[in-house]
């Protein structure tokens, strides 16, 4: 399948400092693909680079077969680009900011952009100087939605979105994919990133340390099980790959490494289950895989709300 967005080997330095370091990514025509990593891991200027606004000092980039820094206008035409803290001209109002967006990239479509303002409970006749920053938002997203364009490009496109808009957004990258179009979400918020993407990219200190769908990096992280058993429950602490989260007679929380679960449950069945439930490792858990050293920081993370934001 072509790719909407290629990089490779990309480098990018500020002084002495290596803000991407022979960084790769590959997202697919079509595909919403979540890009994932910790304030100052690169991923801004990753999408700088993307955008045409910095070049890189050395490596291949292309969006959609074109050079986003010599075909910077042609491409603009055909994506959207929304940032995570949208600033307005403060003297026109929400909905001529829209149609002024909306005529760079070469027309909007009325009949979507008056749905959208209605989705998004804006309200396009007052200034943009008095909008609030979830508003402000709510600008830049009716403008994109509403451009017939076949690349999203979001950093942090939820930011100041009460939990009633951050679903209307969702649909709306739901509705994108269905037409066809390329999403990349840059995201903090980890419920956002499952619950959307077809693939994902996490990166560290400039590098892509990991790419592919959630399924198949479920390796990254443990299982978390609970039982309930017949009789008291001994052992576990012998079993390889097993972190005893609780443990009370009958009653044990657990994480397993995945080529561990055979074994385990093979041992938790020897003391007669009465329950059992296991839940697969959250996006969350594996970012932290690659940001934690201790281990800790994993097994704190199966017990956080999923939709809780990574400080950072």
């Amino acid at each position: 399948m072509l790719n909407a967005i290629a990089a490779s080997n990309l480098v990018k330095t500020f002084g002495a400092t290596r803000a991407l370091d022979h960084f790769d990514l590959a997202v697919e025509a079509g595909e919403v693909h979540g890009f994932l990593g910790p304030n100052g891991a690169g991923k801004s200027t990753t999408i700088r680079i993307l955008l045409g606004l910095l070049r890189c000092d050395d490596g291949d980039v292309s969006l959609f077969g074109g050079d986003p820094w010599r075909d910077a206008v042609a491409l603009h035409r055909r994506l959207a680009y929304v940032p995570d803290d949208v600033r307005l001209w403060e003297n026109l109002s929400g909905g001529e900011v829209i149609d002024l967006l909306g005529r760079l990239r070469g027309g909007l479509d009325a009949r979507r952009r008056a749905e959208l303002i209605e989705r998004y409970q804006l309200d396009p006749t007052k200034k943009c100087g008095i909008y609030s920053k979830g508003n402000r938002q709510k600008v830049a997203l009716v403008a994109a939605f509403a451009s017939d364009v076949e690349l999203y490009i979001m950093d942090e496109p939820t930011g100041g979105l009460d939990p009633l808009m951050v679903s209307v957004f969702r649909d709306c990258v739901r509705e994108a994919r269905a037409a066809g179009r390329t999403v990349l979400l840059s995201s903090h918020v980890f419920a956002d990133v499952e619950a959307l993407c077809d693939r994902i990219s996490i990166i560290r200190d400039g590098r892509n340390v990991e790419s592919g769908a959630l399924s198949d990096l479920r390796h990254l992280a443990r299982t978390a099980i609970t039982v309930e058993t017949e009789r008291p429950l001994t052992g576990l602490e012998s079993l390889p790959g097993v972190r005893i989260i609780a443990l009370d007679r009958q009653r044990a929380e657990l994480q397993v490494q995945p080529d561990e679960l055979d074994r385990v449950l093979r041992h938790l069945t020897g003391f007669g289950v009465r329950a059992l439930t296991s839940a697969p490792p959250s996006l969350e858990e594996m970012f932290m895989r690659h940001y934690d050293t201790s281990g800790e920081a994993s097994a704190n993370a199966a017990r956080a709300p999923q939709d809780e934001a990574v400080a950072g």
